[in-house]
């Protein structure tokens, strides 16, 4: 339970909230924008009706004379109430005596209290309450020039706003009760859309939970998926790719160091097998025991090489850099190899400029050299040339290996660096090496941060290796803080 509680919340939750939020708030706006819309509606509809009951008073105030008076006074004004039934008003003169006030409403209290205004708007008028009843009222001063001088009139009016609070009050419960229905159905529609639009994301999930060792061929189909989960899909298939390929080149290289091991395991099991069958003199015994030790050479420099492989595949093989003269390793090489060209008569042929070095670690550049050569001169057909060049390419330095062959295909020239990889029958070890060269030499120009590629055409092979310029380097380091 304490794991569930801290777990993270699911997406679908997440959506529902945030959406859910979101159209909460829009309707608590809406519901608050249409309660304010019908208030300044009411306020705008009573200012009208107080406008319109101060220019009917000022008009009787202009007919006012000072023989009116008493009940003809009342009547005067009483005939302004006509056609203004909410509206209530107090009339006093400018020594402030009261000349005139409705029934019902003691506006007396409200001539004290309210402040005087010039013009009559929905800024200006005032909610004044009086006997439980509330009324939205104003004064003003109204300065007619009637016989009784300039002095203005302080004119109180006021109307019953009652009936607008109840239907305000109603209005706004019924709206809440409205907006809470709305949001419930919102939330409950967006939770709906939500799981509706995450099938995609099940159906996938379900699609990879068949993915396992026995069926790494399965693909997700990266058609029938919505454009925001293509990406996705496009990244797990290509996962899918490289462990498959991963996969099957564990596979092979299993399949291919049984293979290998067996061979001497196998020639050293006969050979002792068939000294030991009868008495043999001490020469036959030492012979024996040298051919027994060229197949545990053959073993030892096979584990050796796979040791190597392993240590650069996680990174634990670092390169002494110096600076290295790589014609002159070239032209070692071509010394050491020159037995054996002459062997497989073969002639082996080096060219560049000598001043040409590289930033390397001299011995590992050494071995990635003679894999690149001895590979070379074993696929070269007899009469044939292997050459080996230096070039400078401005901050890299290019080495260069071809021989006349067999055209590789295109298809397998990607995978010559792996391990074990045979292309074709034509160049198959046939006991001469362990398969393991061309995967060292690429180990070896990866850890010095370089490139190696391969390329056959018009019965060429090339192996081109780029290396970081000694020059280069040298200036980059002095430039280093």
């Amino acid at each position: 339970m304490r794991a569930l509680l801290r777990s993270p919340p699911s997406l679908a939750l997440r959506l529902t909230l945030s959406i859910g939020a979101g159209i909460i708030a829009l309707l608590l706006c809406f519901g608050w924008l249409v309660g304010r819309s019908i208030n300044a509606h009411f306020v705008a509809q009573d200012t009208h009706e107080l406008n319109a009951a101060k220019t009917s008073i000022q008009a009787k105030l202009r007919q006012l004379d000072n023989k009116t008076a008493g009940n003809a006074l009342k009547a005067h004004f009483n005939a302004t109430l006509s056609g203004h039934h909410n509206a209530e008003f107090l009339i006093a003169d400018g020594n402030g005596r009261l000349l005139y006030s409705t029934l019902g409403t003691n506006l007396e209290a409200a001539l004290a209290q309210l402040r005087p205004v010039e013009v009559i708007n929905e800024k200006t008028v005032s909610s004044w309450q009086h006997q439980g009843k509330t009324f939205r009222s104003a004064l003003v001063r109204l300065a007619v020039g009637t016989s009784q001088g300039d002095e203005p009139f302080s004119v109180v009016l006021a109307t019953n706003i009652d009936f607008h609070l109840h239907f305000l009050d109603s209005f706004h419960r019924y709206l809440w009760w409205l907006t809470a229905v709305a949001c419930l159905i919102a939330i409950g529609a967006t939770w709906l859309a939500v799981h509706q639009g995450h099938a995609p994301i099940r159906r996938i999930s379900q699609q990879i939970s068949q993915v396992n060792s026995e069926q790494l061929h399965l693909r997700l189909d990266e058609t029938g998926v919505p454009a925001e989960l293509a990406p996705m899909a496009t990244a797990f298939n290509e996962m899918i790719d490289r462990l498959e390929d991963g996969f099957r080149r564990l596979s092979n290289f299993s399949g291919d160091i049984a293979h290998e091991l067996r061979t001497p395991i196998t020639n050293l099991t006969t050979q002792t097998q068939v000294a030991l069958s009868r008495a043999r003199t001490a020469q036959e015994y030492r012979e024996i025991l040298y051919s027994n030790l060229e197949e545990y050479e053959r073993m030892t420099k096979m584990i050796g090489d796979m040791l190597f492989l392993a240590k650069a595949d996680n990174g634990l093989i670092v390169p002494e850099h110096s600076a290295v003269p790589l014609m002159a390793e070239l032209s070692e090489l071509a010394d050491f190899f020159e037995a054996w060209c002459e062997e497989r008569k073969v002639a082996i042929v080096v060219s560049g400029d000598e001043k040409v070095t590289a930033t390397a670690d001299r011995a590992m550049l050494r071995r990635a050299l003679s894999n690149l050569l001895s590979n070379a001169i074993r696929y070269t057909p007899e009469g044939g040339t292997v050459r080996a060049s230096v070039h400078d390419d401005n901050d890299a330095v290019k080495i260069r290996v071809t021989n006349p062959g067999p055209i590789i295909p295109a298809e397998h020239l990607a995978h010559l660096f792996e391990r074990f990889y045979r292309p074709d029958a034509s160049r198959h070890r046939n006991g001469e090496g362990a398969g393991l060269g061309l995967a060292i030499v690429k180990s070896i120009v990866l850890a010095h941060g370089g490139q190696v590629t391969a390329s056959s055409d018009n019965g060429i092979t090339r192996f081109e290796v780029r290396l970081k310029h000694h020059r280069h380097q040298a200036l980059r380091s002095s430039a280093a803080p």
